[in-house]
């Protein structure tokens, strides 16, 4: 595990490599990996680590009575989860934890942040700083999760979520990380349901796509 590169993940910014192996040490690290659809957290456990995604990734997801899948969201590489539940270890988590593919994933334990000594620390109010970042742009995310799917109908949950896609990307051609029946479980769609309203959006010139590369195209007036 490389220090410096630790430094470009969002919870470790404006650390010093000195600061980081401190963290590390401080809230009792571990590394583990992950198979492709194991399971990193189960709903109903507790959580007293928050997880970082050091390589690959995984899915946050919720599954219904009728064993049908929701996705939450997606963490990539660099990202976190699981600290909300990290910091309130005695809340069981309401969502699984599920690698999206062979990933890595570095542990902190979040108890450690309630030591007086670990408090006196010089990076302990910038990993606070960090946290509240990030747990703020993980809000953003969402409600507006909540806006793509709160319309009843296929298409406008589609275009919501493309349109926000283009703009996060500043550019109408982009990437989803999203496969089809993982962008349908995201929406709250039947898949063939979302396949076929994106084949008449193609038929209708709004939008070009290829597995999960999509064009949005604006017609003429």
């Amino acid at each position: 595990m490389n220090i410096s590169e630790l430094g470009k993940i969002n919870i470790f910014m404006n650390m010093s490599d000195e600061d980081i192996s401190d963290v590390l040490t401080a809230l009792n690290y571990r590394v583990k990996t992950y198979s492709k659809d194991e399971t990193v957290f189960f709903e109903g456990d507790r959580a007293n680590s928050l997880g970082i995604v050091l390589s690959g990734s995984v899915r946050i997801e919720k599954i219904d009575h009728q064993g049908g899948c929701n996705i939450i969201s997606m963490v990539s590489k660099g990202n976190t989860f699981a600290e909300t539940y990290a910091i309130f270890p005695n809340v069981p988590l309401m969502i699984d934890v599920v690698a999206a593919e062979p990933c890595e994933v570095l542990f902190l334990s979040m108890s450690g942040l309630q030591n007086a000594d670990i408090s006196c620390r010089s990076w302990y109010p910038t990993l606070l700083l960090n946290m509240l970042k990030i747990s703020s742009q993980k809000n953003i995310h969402l409600s507006m999760r909540t806006f793509h799917t709160s319309s009843k109908y296929s298409r406008d949950r589609i275009e919501s979520y493309l349109s926000y896609q283009s703009m996060l990307h500043g550019s109408d051609e982009f990437d989803i990380n999203l496969n089809r029946q993982q962008l349908a479980d995201y929406l709250n769609l039947d898949r063939s349901a979302l396949s076929g309203e994106l084949s008449r959006m193609r038929k209708e010139g709004l939008l070009e796509f290829r597995k999960n590369h999509f064009k949005l195209l604006r017609k003429s007036t």
